[in-house]
Formats: structure tokens, sequence, C-alpha cells
């Protein structure tokens, strides 16, 4: 095989809902057999590390934790480096701002003592957020978004994701988010890379989404497979300034051309 490790996407990738893709668990464990080393990089922040591995191995891939890279883990990493000590108005679900909470991140109460918005995937965004991160930004807060996601799939369709809080937040202040922790930023390459110990070209990011698994890669010198069992179609590619090194139709065929 032509890669040292594998960075997989989740949704859309391995899985779709409750249910493994044809072929995908079978692949990661031959994978695996061969002393590869695999990762699994997700853009979601509604549920845990935790809670994707007990997903993976129900489905019948024994991942660990340190196998899990998510927007959480990222931005808990920058909110230490970059931001150590400012308080921050978390955009989120409970268990995103609890996982915050728990690593010492300190909330603030009113928006001109608020130094970050940290902004993830809400399924019940409503106004007072909005103009919440609004009085905030207007004081001089600067604005983390966890993922720029316009939809997540589902079976049977996809939903909306972070990309309207984002698009809300830049809507009303005429302003563009400062950054990104997950993908496509090179803040999720460099954990990955770090935890992978090999070389960026010894590496694949597999995903199904072209703006954000295969534009993580090109930024960082990784190779890219795009599988066509997410988001991305094929007739996306040709318009793409970001293009995969390879199509497939699902992560199944990667072991005979990757």
């Amino acid at each position: 095989m032509k890669y040292d490790a594998y960075l997989f996407d989740l949704d859309g990738t391995i899985y779709l809902g409750q249910h493994a893709i044809d072929g995908a668990v079978d692949t990661v464990n031959k994978l695996l057999e061969r002393n590869k080393r695999v990762l699994f990089l997700t853009n979601k922040t509604i549920d845990s590390r935790e809670n994707y591995v007990k997903k993976l191995n129900g489905l019948g891939i024994p991942a660990k934790l340190g196998q899990i890279i998510s927007p959480t883990l990222v931005t808990l990493d920058l909110l230490r480096t970059r931001h150590r000590g400012e308080k921050v108005y978390v955009i989120g679900e409970p268990i995103f701002k609890a996982e915050l909470e728990r690593a010492g991140i300190a909330f603030a109460a009113k928006p001109e003592e608020t130094d970050l918005i940290v902004v993830s995937w809400d399924r019940n965004f409503h106004y007072e957020q909005l103009n919440y991160a609004y009085q905030a930004i207007r004081c001089g807060a600067k604005v983390l978004a966890t993922n720029p996601d316009r939809t997540c799939p589902v079976p049977g369709g996809d939903l909306p994701d972070c990309a309207g809080m984002i698009g809300a937040i830049e809507g009303a202040t005429g302003l563009r988010i400062d950054y990104i922790a997950g993908k496509p930023s090179k803040y999720m390459a460099d954990v990955a890379l770090s935890i992978v110990n090999v070389p960026a070209e010894c590496c694949l990011m597999v995903g199904d989404r072209l703006e954000t698994d295969i534009k993580l890669g090109q930024h960082s010198g990784i190779r890219t497979a795009l599988v066509l069992t997410g988001v991305s179609r094929p007739e996306d590619v040709e318009s793409a300034s970001h293009k995969p090194d390879y199509i497939l139709d699902s992560v199944n065929d990667l072991l005979v051309h990757c």
C-alpha cells in the first residue's frame, strides 16, 4: 500500500447515520491489520469523542480515543495556547459547552467582557445568541468557529450545519469570522500529523467533501481521496479549485487504488 497513515472523515465516509457504508469496516480493519496508522477526523461537535469511539466499536472498528480528532479537541488546544485566560461566549450544544467547561475555560457573562466568540453547530440557535455575538464583536471580541460545513449528511438527505451560524454572524456584523479550528484548517491537520508522526506526503486524507476534507489535505501537503458516498459529487470536482488525487465510489475501493 502507498501510504503509512490514513486519515478518515466519518459522516458520509465511514457511515451514514447509524449504519456503516458498505466495505468501510472491512477496509479500516485491513489497514489496521497491516499496521497502518489510522485516525478519524470529524467536524462535528454535537457528540463527544468518547461516543464516537463507542459508535465505531459498535460498527466493528476497534477505534481508541486517541484516534478521534474533533473540532472540540482542536478548539481546546487553541483556547489554551492562543487565548489563555480569555473569557469566551459559546454558541453550541450542551455537550460541546460541557467539554469546554470541564477543561476549565472561563465563560463570559456579558458582551462587554467577552474576548472570544466560539461558534459551533447548534440545532437550537436563536436570536438572543446572535445578538450577544453581535454586541460582543462590536466591543472587540474575536470569532473562532469550530467548522465551516454548510450541511451534515444524514440518511435520506442532509441538515444545516455550522455555516448557518457563521452566516448569521457575518451577515449581521458585515465582518468575516477570524478563524476555524476544524477541517480544512491547518490547526486540525497539524494535530493529526503530530499524532501519526509521519511526513505529510506519507498520509492520505479520505473524505466526502471537497471544501473541507480535500482542502485540508491540499493545505497541508497530504494526498487526498474523495469518496462519493456523502456530499460532493463528480461534477463538483470540475469547478473545484482543490481537486483530489483520487476519486472513489466508496471507501471500499481504497485498498485497490490507494
